[in-house]
């Protein structure tokens, strides 16, 4: 059994503690219901997802991965938390749509099932963790040649911290106070070192903006706050 540090245990507890709202789109998760069906849009415009293995890595409640089994996708979704994992499975199970989740490191997925899938996802994550490098590498391990990796973040700069800190935790109340550490987010160009020394080739940045008067999000070429990477994997 491999040993994995790579977790930051008061994240896993925030995110646990809140796992029975997971699919209440009116809760501290309608961010993300809201954007999703504009990220799995994204991803299956890149790698159209019908008839293809995806894991989504550290899938939560399994918002995007039950919607990418919608898509004809065979999606295993893996994460640390067990009482996001438990929400996941009974949502799979009443939704009737099929979905493989386990708890697992990604670490040590890609060492069991290296060059397995055809598409990797790993959104809104790299955030929340100690080293995203070693996720970018874990995640380039499992994806086939050929195959998908997508990553979402968050962008580190003034900007960033006053819409994805400031005015989503304390102005707008769209998110928990604490959701977010502002010393953890990445900026575009740290995340492209880390996918292109992973051997990753990076296809496509997309950024996600939110209107406060429409409260509507959409998809732009502006990545100052949240933003969204393509990458594949050479043949």
């Amino acid at each position: 059994m491999i040993q994995h540090t790579n977790v930051d245990p008061s994240e896993l507890k925030k995110f646990s503690d809140l796992a029975h709202r997971w699919w209440d789109p009116s809760s501290e998760f309608r961010p993300l219901h809201d954007i999703n069906p504009l990220r799995l849009e994204w991803i299956n415009s890149q790698a159209p997802l019908t008839g293809k293995k995806v894991v989504d890595v550290g899938c939560g409640g399994g918002i995007l991965s039950e919607s990418m089994a919608r898509k004809g996708a065979k999606v295993t979704g893996i994460d640390l938390s067990d009482k996001a994992l438990k929400v996941a499975d009974l949502h799979s199970l009443e939704s009737g749509i099929e979905v493989r989740y386990e708890k697992i490191a990604v670490e040590e997925l890609a060492a069991r099932e290296p060059a397995s899938y055809d598409v990797v996802t790993c959104m809104e994550m790299l955030e929340h963790v100690p080293d995203p490098a070693a996720i970018v590498r874990a995640c380039a391990a499992l994806v086939k040649p050929g195959g998908h990796v997508f990553f979402s973040t968050i962008n580190r700069n003034p900007k960033a911290y006053l819409f994805a800190v400031i005015g989503a935790e304390y102005l707008l109340r769209m998110l928990p106070r604490g959701t977010h550490d502002y010393e953890k987010f990445l900026t575009p160009a740290e995340l492209g070192r880390f996918i292109r020394n992973t051997g990753l080739e990076l296809k496509s940045l997309k950024g996600l903006t939110y209107n406060p008067l429409t409260k509507m999000y959409s998809l732009n070429q502006d990545t100052d706050v949240n933003y969204m990477v393509a990458c594949t994997r050479p043949l």
